[in-house]
């Protein structure tokens, strides 16, 4: 059997966008509306770390305010004015400004649209065995297992 040929090179713009919006369970799913992802990483056939190219129309939100127990994170915005909602409050973000969010720090982030014209942003993150996520304002937990988020209840109850 021939292994696939990997891409050397591609337009990132051009890069197929993910065919779900979100991994989330509803009622969070429908939260996502708005935002649309590039996987770059995976095109490459990356599997230490992912990466992004993301676009938040306007009022999108990047995630639900999270933060991981063993993923670091780091965004770098191209386009618009996002504002950066994290446990220290807001932060408004501009063209060439990046901000990164330690693994195990507990700071919930995330990013949100609040202008009229898009957003569009690198993210970046590593893809660290037995990471968690945690979401202070939802009741939701994740878990990474076998390559893949599962979603619970903060009581560890699965989401139907």
């Amino acid at each position: 059997m021939r292994a696939q040929k990997l891409l050397i090179a591609i337009d990132a713009n051009e890069a197929p966008a993910r065919t779900k919006p979100s991994n989330y369970p509803e009622p969070f799913a429908s939260r996502m509306e708005g935002r649309l992802k590039r996987p770059l990483g995976d095109l490459f056939g990356l599997t230490n770390f992912g990466v992004n190219l993301t676009r938040l129309r306007p009022q999108a939100v990047s995630a639900l305010r999270h933060a991981h127990s063993k993923q670091d994170e780091f965004v770098y915005i191209l386009e618009g004015h996002p504002t950066l909602q994290t446990d220290e409050g807001p932060t408004r973000l501009s063209p060439g400004m990046c901000a990164g969010f330690k693994a195990g720090s507990g700071n919930g982030h995330h990013l949100i649209n609040e202008t009229a014209e898009d957003v569009v942003y690198l993210e970046i993150g590593d893809r660290t065995a037995g990471d968690e996520g945690t979401y202070p304002n939802d009741d939701l937990k994740a878990i990474w297992v076998n390559g893949k988020w599962l979603f619970v209840h903060k009581d560890g109850k699965p989401y139907d």
